[in-house]
């Protein structure tokens, strides 16, 4: 596929994370949440999905593509799964290896991340810095950071695709105040944010509309979920400390005009029917909000299972 698209988006969308549906092939997984009525989803490259160096992943690719179009669905792309490089050490390599040779493999992977989003027409490239785990300095750990993410801008101009960097806890850009702090070195337009509103109430960087109009320029994705403060434990809406309403409404004000991806990547045992319970329980906020979504598909069979079942 030489050539790719760029689709039209009005508004705010309602969008899943594929992490979600581990268990499920991946278009089986975009063709649910489509017949559910999610207008986005946020596709998490792993070893069944669009996965580097697959003779099939190009043909998965295409079929992709064309199920997007049918649904009129968005995308981005997410790069987080935990054991697609390194079947031992979850998220490992990262940008902030110690070993040079480990971080240009998180980079090639990165560069194969945006020839994916480059053929659907996607939103984004999301990523995140990585843990620092050899003792090297403050500064040290900054500029290896800096020096591979400028070789990923550079992608990111030739691709036309920005970049989603996500503070995740636990990495060496764990909060909106080291994001800002990186910013200061590295201000390119080709950077932007990925703000899980979860990882705010998890790290005190609360309330989450503070950061939301703080950092409207920036965003380019969103993650949304239920988590509460210091457990970085993605949660079911209501069984945190996340306030609905407010955090939507500032997505609003601002006129953010992308993907709030649910990301519920441990409940996937019964992920059909919570992408059903999150939607039903969500889209009454985008209605009130003045967006329109798509209604349920006849195809998409009502569920009384509990979402947090285990079974």
């Amino acid at each position: 596929m030489a050539k790719y698209f760029r689709r039209v988006r009005l508004g705010m969308l309602l969008g899943y994370n594929t992490n979600g549906f581990a268990h499920h092939d991946l278009l089986d997984a975009v063709r649910v949440l489509g017949e559910i009525g999610y207008q986005s989803v946020a596709i998490t490259i792993d070893h069944h999905a669009l996965a580097p160096d697959r003779p099939w992943t190009e043909q998965q690719l295409l079929k992709l593509r064309r199920l997007l179009e049918s649904f009129q669905m968005q995308s981005v792309i997410e790069t987080g799964a935990r054991y697609l490089l390194d079947p031992w050490h979850k998220h490992q390599p990262t940008l902030m290896s110690a070993d040079p040779h480990a971080r240009q493999r998180r980079l090639q992977f990165y560069r194969h991340a945006f020839h994916m989003a480059q053929q659907l027409g996607s939103m984004c490239v999301s990523i995140w810095s990585g843990q620092l785990l050899d003792p090297v300095s403050e500064q040290e750990a900054m500029a290896r950071l800096i020096d591979a993410l400028a070789e990923l801008v550079e992608e990111a101009k030739s691709c036309g695709i920005p970049i989603g960097l996500e503070p995740e806890p636990g990495m060496f850009i764990d909060t909106m105040a080291r994001y800002e702090v990186l910013l200061g070195q590295l201000n390119t337009p080709e950077l932007r944010l990925t703000l899980d509103i979860g990882h705010l109430i998890c790290q005190g960087e609360t309330p989450p509309e503070m950061y939301i109009r703080q950092w409207a320029d920036r965003l380019v994705n969103v993650h949304l979920e239920d988590m509460r403060p210091g457990q970085h434990e993605h949660l079911l809406f209501g069984e945190g400390q996340l306030q609905l309403e407010p955090v939507l409404a500032a997505l609003a004000e601002v006129g953010y005009a992308g993907g709030v991806h649910v990301e519920l990547s441990a409940h996937s045992a019964q992920a059909p029917q919570v992408a059903k319970a999150v939607y039903d329980l969500l889209w009454p906020f985008w209605t009130k909000l003045g967006y329109s979504l798509r209604p349920h598909s006849e195809d998409a069979p009502t569920s009384k299972a509990k979402p947090n079942s285990d079974l």
